[in-house]
Order: C-alpha cells, then structure tokens, then sequence
C-alpha cells in the first residue's frame, strides 16, 4: 500500500441505538475520517461524546447503522463474510480502557495473550507459540515468568502493557487504543504511550487513539479529531488543531489544559461552550477547510465569524 493511501477511512458513520420505540440516541452521526499507515490520528472530546462508539463500531463490536468504513481497500462496514471477518480480526485490534476488566480473571497472562493465535492457528508448535508470546512479553517491559500469572498479581500499569501484548501479537496493521491511559497514574501513562510510540516506530503499525487528555493526546498523535454529541466538529494536524482551533467547542477544550508555568497559570482564561444556548445546530453544518488539512465544521455564516 502506497503512504498516500488511507489504511482506514470511514465515510458519514452514524451509529445509533433504539431505546424504545420512541426514542433513539444518536451516538455517531454522519463522522468522516481517514487515518494513513504508521500514523496515529487522536479522537478527543467529552465523555458521552461518541468517541468509543466509533472504536467499537470501526472493530464491528458493533454494527454500524449507516455510512461506510474502508479497511485497506476492502469494505468492512456491511455483512462481513467469514474470510472477511478473519481479514479484520488478524489485522485490527484493540486496547481497552479497563486493563483489569478486559482481561479475563481466570486465565493466566499466557493463555490471554495466545487466545488470538489459538484461534487463527498463528503458529507451527507449542514451541512456537511459547516463543511469540515471551517475545511480546519482553516487547512490552514484561519479563518471561509472567507467562504463568493471573492478572490480579498485577499493577494497573502492567495489566495494560498485557492488554497491549494481547493486540500487538496479531501483529496487526491498526490498534484502536481506546483510553487505555485513563484508568493508570500519570507515571504510568507516559511509560505507556512511550511503549506505544516505540513499537510504533518498530512496527509502522497505526493508531486509533481515543482519549479526553488533549496533552497526551497532542504528544502522540499526528493529526486530530475534535468529537461533540457524535459529531466531528474539526480534524487537522496537531499544529493545526493547537495553535489556530477554529470551533468554539475546540478552543473551550484547549483552554482548559493546565499550563506548568505558575504565571501563565494564573492570567489563564477558561473558555465556556454550552450547545444548548449557543444557537449552533451541528446537523445545519458542513466540512469547511480552513487550511492545509484543517477542517470545521459550520454553516456558512458561522465559519465566515470565525474565522474572520
């Protein structure tokens, strides 16, 4: 595949779910994006914002109410076939928030992390398999033995770099990192997208990464997304998203990230965003370039305001 070819592109997603017959929550509607290989494209935004849902229904966790999802050229956003389905599950994957509730209580860190060679038969013999699966262990910071403990003889930290090992041992071409920071300790994070950024480089593997922590997200990502009521309100690089937001949405979230200078600190101004009273409707807006590959989304009148 050529670098200028997307990996994954996903045309106006919309990912809705029937409460009653009256009500239906709109989680995802009509969200585009593309992300190239070896790249890592940062999906941020509030809880409830839509940000996992996306995830989910990119690894067809859930089945996508409309649009389109591309995943190296083939389309996997309909009914997938069962060659279809062995294509996206040996080369998607993903890293879940909860390190503790993801991995199964009852098996030991070895079984864990072979379950998906076990099930796609990835290797020769059990000798081969033992070899994998203690070569991602120490890929990951973890050492040999631990191929025969439970994942409650770990820290928050190490059952995340497990949960990693999990995805990395397809050797897949796309991991979906949905908040697999937010649950650990600062210290622990940044060891963690280290990791990432790391076997990245090793791997030319892409990621998907979903987060509410735009400063780690601005440390790892490429380019991003900005998520609000299941709508992408701007995408661009990250230059482009910290140092010219457009949206008002954007800029509520960025000036919310602490600044380390007690000075700066102090003199800071944090912007508020209520959509509510905004007079903004989200499904009135289309995709406006601001420049590069910054893109917002508004009605005319409304990109003509901000960016004057």
């Amino acid at each position: 595949m050529q670098q200028n070819e997307p990996l994954l592109k996903v045309e106006n997603l919309k990912q809705y779910f029937r409460i009653s017959s009256h009500y239906t929550v709109k989680a995802v509607d009509n969200v585009s994006f593309s992300l190239y290989p070896g790249e890592t494209y940062g999906l941020v935004g509030e809880s409830g914002s839509g940000k996992s849902t996306i995830g989910r229904s990119i690894i067809r966790l859930y089945e996508p109410t409309a649009g389109k999802i591309l995943f190296d050229g083939n389309n996997i956003s309909g009914k997938l076939t069962k060659k279809g389905r062995t294509f996206l599950r040996t080369n998607m994957q993903m890293i879940f928030q909860d390190p503790m509730a993801c991995l199964n209580p009852r098996k030991k860190v070895g079984e864990i992390i072979g379950e998906g060679l076990d099930i796609h038969h990835l290797y020769n013999s059990r000798a081969d398999r033992e070899e994998k699966i203690q070569k991602i262990l120490e890929k990951v910071g973890l050492a040999p033995e631990h191929i025969d403990r439970y994942p409650h003889q770990f820290s928050g930290g190490q059952r995340q770099r497990v949960g990693i090992a999990r995805a990395l041992i397809m050797n897949p071409r796309l991991i979906i990192a949905d908040e697999c920071i937010s649950a650990l300790d600062v210290s622990i994070q940044a060891q963690v997208v280290n990791l990432m950024k790391d076997i990245q480089k090793e791997t030319n593997t892409a990621y998907l990464f979903i987060a509410h922590d735009l400063s780690m997200v601005k440390y790892i990502s490429s380019r991003i997304g900005v998520l609000h009521q299941g709508h992408m309100l701007e995408t661009g690089t990250t230059d482009e998203i910290f140092t010219n937001p457009v949206h008002p949405y954007t800029k509520s979230l960025l000036s919310a990230i602490p600044r380390p200078n007690p000075a700066v600190e102090r003199n800071r101004t944090i912007l508020t965003y209520d959509y509510a009273s905004s007079g903004i409707d989200y499904s009135k807006g289309t995709s406006h370039l601001v420049s590069g590959t910054h893109y917002v989304l508004a009605t005319d009148d409304e990109f003509a305001k901000w960016t004057k």
